[in-house]
């Protein structure tokens, strides 16, 4: 389809709409819909999991009777089949509607292609908005990633100087970025369904890996420790803040009084027995994935940054950068592979967008190649 000036106005609108959101419809995609009729907007909706109901049905409930005959722009195919709520192919035939123009096929397969199909053998106009695509798959970038690969999205993050070094860990005291870097974070943070670090983290920093932002979620964030024996302390702010929100990952040889201990105070324990000792990155994805987690954001050391990377885990890495060079001779870099662990080769990036962040700081956004 090659978009109309109108046409492109409406699906901007739709796709703002959209974006009101993110981070409230997990497992479900964030998703805009406007209805229009003679130039005129008569129905908006977007979709939270907590309202239930889809964009498409919020739009035609405010249009009414003026749906009929009218155009609605979706930012995602809409759904032919019962999940939650009924299809809402389904009402958008009962409402009368004209013609449909959407953003991107859903890619999950129980959708994908079939919800335009619907609508066009029940004489419905259907076109694709191709050049607001991109746009929409950005928009769900985790969404689109779980119902291609069957698993969650995982990002890397990291805080660095400009030589390359980190802190001691996710949330130490000793702050290389400016509070406004750390605020883009917690917005990182509140658009992840779950964020991991290391036991290292955790006993050098006591962090409590929390999403601040003080936005609605569609389900708490889930906070994920990697620890092969079990070291993490019963009076840790991670443990006495847990309330059906914190994962942590070990190995078949921690003690079993100490799994015992944290399961007694709400804290999920999950054997994940991994190449030296280690706990294992695919079983936990696989964890996650049949919990229908969307996304992943690692927030931790070098350590298990490099671990993660070894693993060819990693699908994208946001980098802080501050413009500082390293005055500690103990930083280390943002990956530290131990000697079993040297790579032949360097990990390659793709499609790198740079964020200004302050005037004097930038992140780099990327996706890393996978071998």
């Amino acid at each position: 389809m090659s978009e109309t000036a109108p046409d492109a106005a409406y699906m901007r609108q739709a796709l703002e709409l959209a974006r009101r959101g993110l981070g409230r419809t997990s497992p479900n995609p964030a998703v805009g819909a406007l209805v229009v009729k003679d130039g005129e907007v008569v129905g908006r909706g977007f979709h939270t999991w907590a309202g239930v109901k889809h964009a498409e049905v919020l739009a035609l409930e405010e249009a009414g009777e003026r749906a009929r005959g009218a155009t609605l722009y979706v930012t995602l195919e809409p759904c032919v089949h019962h999940g939650r709520t009924g299809p809402c192919t389904e009402a958008i035939v009962a409402a009368g509607i004209r013609r449909v123009v959407a953003a991107v096929e859903d890619p999950n397969p129980a959708v994908h292609g079939a919800g335009l199909r619907r609508l066009a053998e029940a004489g419905i106009e259907v076109e694709l908005a191709e050049s607001f695509r991109a746009e929409a798959e950005r928009l769900n970038e985790p969404f689109f990633h779980f119902m291609r690969t069957g698993r969650p999205l995982v990002t890397l993050k990291a805080a660095l100087t400009l030589d390359g070094r980190i802190t001691t860990g996710a949330c130490g005291e000793r702050w290389i970025t400016s509070e406004q870097a750390r605020a883009h974070v917690q917005q990182l943070r509140h658009l992840s369904d779950a964020v991991v670090t290391g036991i290292g983290t955790v006993l050098a920093d006591d962090c409590l890996l929390t999403d601040r932002t003080g936005q609605e979620r569609s389900r708490p964030l889930l906070r994920i420790v990697l620890d092969s024996r079990l070291r993490i302390p019963l009076e840790s702010r991670l443990v006495a803040s847990a309330q059906g929100d914190v994962l942590v990952v070990t190995t078949s040889a921690a003690p079993s009084e100490k799994r015992q201990e944290l399961e007694a105070r709400g804290i999920e324990v999950v054997t994940a027995d991994g190449p030296g000792g280690r706990t294992d990155w695919h079983t936990l994805l696989a964890w996650l994935a049949e919990r229908r987690y969307l996304s992943l954001m690692i927030e931790a050391g070098a350590r298990v940054n490099a671990s993660a990377l070894e693993a060819g885990i990693v699908d994208k890495i946001f980098f802080y950068y501050a413009p500082k060079i390293t005055a500690r001779a103990e930083a280390l870099p943002v990956a530290a592979f131990s000697s079993a662990d040297v790579r032949r080769e360097a990990i390659a990036l793709r499609d790198l967008v740079l964020h200004r962040i302050t005037p004097a700081e930038f992140a780099v956004e990327a996706w890393v190649v996978k071998e």
